[in-house]
């Protein structure tokens, strides 16, 4: 295992490795729940999305782990989802067999253009400064997802967002982000897992004895069989026709780019970087990508990708691809216990999403503030993320910036022939959606 993932050589152990990759899956975990709870509105089985889920989160992150050796962890996207299901199936009336063919295409095309390399001259071309920005972005965005997890943040017709009121969950929140912190601060090994299992412990009184009726930490059974009835039911020659070009398209932009910025975001972050300052292994890892939404079209789901949760396990101390595995591996079982997944609590996952977030900001620091041609394209970059609760959005508008400032102040050397054609497609997603 040492001389396989090269654990002394990144400055870790074993130990440190599980620990980051149980953090990583306690940060992701709510996907198994919360992404079938999306898709089935399409009328496709709950069961059949959950196993679907379950079995493309195990063999991605896992996969990403052995032949990439990173420590990031794949599984259904956030948002991509909501777009499979709200756009595609319920918007355009596509039925969910085309939808899922749709989605199988897309991931041969994302890996046609990673075996040749084509997506890894599409990292190279994102400026550097970009990458700085994106990734305090994806920190903020973060922050923002445990903030809203916990009631913290809630919405405000007058100003978009607010200040939720002080309750049970809130109240419960703010002690274990305290607690959590607090252990941060000390370094102590586990501080993120270890806030995890303080934080339910808190909870578990919240709609017993106090705060409601309402019950934050609930049993809700321990076995439920795994449903394989959604396995291999794409519809591959329907998703071909010409009308459902741009939705397969649509998949491969958003995907596309909700992966590269995650991974770049959290290279920066974690200084996951090679000899040239490119992120580690990248050519590996996109192909895994690529691999994730390929199998997510026939295992019966919405496209696979990076997860930008990956970042509480590196935060952690994972190194390697030893914590992509064992968070795959922790995957497998909730095929046949999803109901213990009740037993955590969003607010008991939230104060490490917004420890998470602190964590990110470091590359923040890099960014020339002082040069407004660079300043500005990154700082849109990094507001926009989670202003727009969208990373590619966020992206998109920091390429656009940068092309268009650099292009008139006649900095046309730092705008490459890359850039451009991502610039082109950037537009005609923006138009598409």
């Amino acid at each position: 295992m040492e001389k396989f993932f090269k654990l002394k050589e990144q400055g870790s152990d074993v130990q440190t490795e599980i620990t980051a990759g149980i953090t990583t899956f306690l940060a992701t975990m709510y996907i198994i729940v919360v992404n079938p709870g999306i898709i089935s509105t399409t009328g496709m089985p709950f069961s059949g999305v959950l196993t679907a889920t379950v079995l493309v989160s195990a063999f991605s992150s896992i996969m990403m782990g052995l032949y990439a050796k990173n420590p990031i962890v794949l599984a259904p996207g956030m948002g991509i989802n909501a777009f499979f299901t709200y756009s595609v199936v319920i918007g355009m009336k596509i039925p969910w067999e085309v939808a899922l063919g749709a989605v199988f295409w897309s991931g041969i095309i994302f890996l046609l253009l990673s075996t040749f390399n084509i997506r890894t001259h599409i990292v190279k071309a994102i400026p550097r400064q970009i990458r700085y920005g994106v990734a305090g972005g994806i920190g903020l965005f973060i922050t923002f997802i445990g903030l809203k997890n916990a009631g913290f943040i809630v919405s405000n017709k007058a100003t978009l967002v607010g200040m939720g009121i002080l309750d049970a969950f809130t109240v419960t929140f703010v002690a274990g982000m305290i607690i959590t912190a607090i252990m941060v601060v000390k370094k102590v090994r586990g501080a993120l897992v270890i806030g995890v299992v303080v934080t339910t412990l808190l909870a578990v009184p919240i709609g017993r004895w106090w705060g409601g009726n309402s019950v934050a930490v609930a049993w809700k059974g321990f076995f439920a069989a795994p449903d394989f009835s959604l396995l291999f039911r794409l519809d591959f020659l329907g998703s071909l026709r010409y009308a459902l070009w741009p939705v397969i398209f649509a998949f491969l932009f958003t995907d596309m780019f909700d992966s590269l910025s995650t991974f770049i975001g959290v290279a920066e972050a974690g200084n996951l970087k090679d000899d040239r300052g490119e992120p580690r292994n990248m050519k590996q890892s996109l192909i895994v990508d690529a691999v994730a939404t390929t199998i997510s079209g026939l295992f019966g789901t919405s496209s696979g990708t990076s997860y930008i949760e990956s970042a509480t396990g590196i935060e952690q101390g994972g190194r390697t691809g030893l914590t992509a595995v064992v968070a795959g591996v922790l995957f497998l079982p909730f095929m046949f216990f999803s109901p213990l997944l009740s037993i955590v609590p969003p607010i008991a996952t939230a104060p490490v999403l917004v420890l998470v977030g602190v964590f990110m900001m470091k590359p923040v620091m890099q960014i020339r503030w002082d040069q407004f041609d660079d300043a500005i394209p990154s700082f849109l970059a990094m507001i926009l993320i989670p202003l727009t609760f969208n990373i590619t959005k966020g992206i998109i508008w920091g390429f656009l910036t940068w092309t268009i400032i650099k292009l008139v102040i006649g900095k046309k050397v730092e705008v490459s022939i890359t850039l451009l054609i991502i610039d082109v497609l950037a537009i005609l997603s923006l138009i598409y959606y």
